[in-house]
């Protein structure tokens, strides 16, 4: 996810735009272009046969079985009860997105670039408000329809209307769509949009016209949907597993975003309530991939039969991409966590390097930024760049801002660091709350408590010391477990006290962060606010970041909002492992360097038959 200033390079000609901000300009007016970009550059020319990080003779066949490391939207990997993925109501199994098809996809070794797979070509105007997209004759859905311009218009204006939160209000400055006709469609922007927000809409999936019109898109359902792309919804069981059947005439097979890809004929996803239940799986051969998020599990689990005899793999690799914010958010929703006083005091009663050491076996680093693992991460004192967007709030933020970039504090490696519990009390003191006995009220008078909410249970155990030093506080703190359909539900309505939530951005910023701190999503039910932050300066220094006219100038601002984010105090930071952990059964074959800014296991790697009947594994 992106936000993005557009510069195009078409048949293979490469030329400066204009810098006019907030708007995409071609390089000759009228051209049609392969691709787009925010900051400029295409890797790849017209013409290019397939991306570098793929095998274009990888074999084809065999299956994955697999839990999925990452999700969008309402999706769960706990469980579901619907395959309409793209709205708010349900929960879909994740990687539905595997059955549709998108004006374009993205290179996954570029920061944000998209080339074209329904769309052949892009062609913008003038103003860079409206883009027309030349789609492929041969598209079609897996019923042999025709995919056509109709299904592009209405598909688009299907999801700004009735698709998820995450999406209807990313595409607020999307005007309408035009039919020019059957292969030509016309996207309208208002002129106020992100540069980004073309190649979000190019990344939309595309549906057919004719069957919802037939089907109530606003509904969940257990029918699997029409789609056009590479896989489908095979054989599958409610709350257990979903295969995703590899279409075998699938139509755009051939072309240079897809050889290479796709290579399973089953894509396999396996549900589990508990991540241990989901481990034991593993061990048998029933889950043949894996990445690894349990540190207890890492580090002492991998000693069984398997695995000694190498027929399981171990392995660490690079991840690139930032890791963004993990950590415990405050709903600041709540009168209790409106003052920052209070979250800082919060945060200074988790001890992470106890944590670590005892219950993670080092393998964590602490996070401090909401960009870590990138140079967006603001370090130290703000640079001459960063103070002259900061300046002009200083009397709105923090004196934190312009000293140096607010990091979590380092305790004396105990379970209880007595000096930071001093210090949270008096800023709790500070704050208006008084103790009473063994209570701390807060400064309403009442008790202050804190529930921790959370569908997996593996994070009680992290949870309970953290609670036991709030209690030295005066702080009643539990935790509670809920069911996956009910986390759903009170994440989506906003009702928990503190909730764990990852929140990424990728390499460029994209309308996306809107969403994760912007003012207007901090009400909007199923947003990833969760942290309720609304703040005119947080938003401010957001749609700098999103306007910027170069990387270094988006790097910049992203610094900045994070001084004020980190002075905040909306969250707990949690850990990051700048690695993937992942374990496999020795069955696989894989091209020779993943992509920089992703893993894409499932769809990248193939069945190595030879390895396959070593380990006494069909494939």
């Amino acid at each position: 996810m992106v936000s993005r200033r557009t510069i195009l390079k078409g048949a293979g000609a490469a030329a400066a735009l204009w810098n006019v901000p907030g708007l995409m300009r071609p390089a000759l007016a009228g051209d049609r272009v392969h691709g787009l970009s925010v900051f400029g550059d295409l890797k790849y020319p017209a013409g290019f046969s397939h991306f570098d990080y793929v095998d274009p003779q990888a074999p084809r066949g065999g299956r994955i079985n697999f839990r999925p490391p990452s999700w969008a939207y309402n999706q769960n990997t706990q469980t579901y009860n619907t395959f309409n993925t793209f709205i708010l109501k349900g929960d879909a199994p994740p990687r539905m997105e595997l059955c549709f098809d998108t004006l374009m996809v993205r290179a996954l070794d570029e920061p944000d670039a998209m080339y074209g797979l329904l769309a052949e070509s892009v062609e913008i105007s003038d103003d860079g408000n409206t883009f027309v997209f030349n789609l492929r004759p041969e598209a079609k859905f897996h019923d042999d329809s025709k995919l056509t311009a109709e299904d592009v218009a209405f598909s688009i204006m299907l999801l700004k209307a009735d698709g998820h939160p995450q999406i209807s209000q990313t595409l607020r400055e999307l005007v309408d769509t035009e039919v020019l006709d059957e292969a030509r469609v016309a996207v309208r922007f208002s002129g106020k949009q992100t540069r980004h927000l073309p190649l979000f809409v190019a990344g939309l999936p595309i549906f057919s016209k004719r069957y919802y019109t037939d089907y109530d898109f606003k509904q969940s359902t257990l029918t699997p949907p029409l789609s056009s792309g590479p896989y489908k919804v095979g054989d599958h069981a409610v709350g257990r597993f979903v295969d995703y059947e590899k279409v075998k005439d699938y139509w755009a097979k051939d072309l240079p975003t897809v050889v290479g890809h796709y290579n399973f004929d089953i894509i396999r996803v396996d549900f589990f309530r508990e991540r241990q239940a989901g481990f034991e799986a593993f061990k048998k051969g029933v889950i043949t991939f894996q990445e690894e998020f349990t540190s207890k599990i890492w580090a002492t689990g991998y000693d069984f039969p398997a695995v000694q005899e190498g027929r399981v793999v171990r392995e660490e690799i690079v991840d690139n991409r930032p890791a963004g914010a993990q950590a415990w958010y405050f709903n600041t929703r709540l009168d209790k966590f409106k003052d920052p006083r209070v979250r800082k005091a919060l945060g200074l009663a988790f001890a992470f390097e106890w944590t670590n050491e005892v219950l993670f076996y080092g393998l964590y680093t602490r996070s401090a930024s909401y960009f870590e693992n990138s140079d967006m991460k603001a370090v130290g004192k703000p640079s001459t760049e960063e103070l002259a967007l900061l300046e002009p709030f200083r009397d709105q933020v923090p004196a934190d801002v312009f000293g140096e970039a607010p990091v979590p504090p380092v305790s004396d490696g105990s379970k209880s660091d007595r000096s930071l519990l001093r210090q949270a009390a008096r800023l709790l003191s500070e704050a208006g709350c008084k103790r009473d006995g063994t209570i701390l009220n807060g400064p309403d008078g009442k008790p202050l408590t804190i529930e921790f909410l959370d569908r997996a249970p593996v994070f009680k155990r992290v949870v309970l010391p953290y609670a036991e030093n709030l209690r030295l506080l005066g702080i009643e703190a539990s935790f509670r477990l809920v069911d996956p359909a009910q986390y759903q539900s009170r994440m989506k309505d906003f009702d928990f006290d503190v909730t764990t939530q990852r929140v990424m951005t990728g390499a460029t910023l994209s309308d996306s962060i809107r969403q994760l701190w912007g003012s207007r999503a901090a009400s909007q039910p199923g947003s990833h606010n969760a942290a309720g932050i609304a703040d005119p300066v947080v938003d401010a220094l957001i749609e700098t970041a999103l306007a910027a006219g170069t990387r270094e100038e988006m790097t910049i601002a992203a610094r900045a909002l994070d001084r004020v984010l980190r002075a905040g105090y909306y969250a707990v930071p949690q850990w990051y492992n700048p690695n993937h952990l992942v374990a496999y059964w020795d069955m696989f074959g894989r091209p020779g360097k993943p992509p920089f800014y992703d893993l894409p296991v499932e769809t990248t790697w193939w069945i190595d038959t030879e390895k396959a009947k070593k380990i006494g594994k069909d494939g």
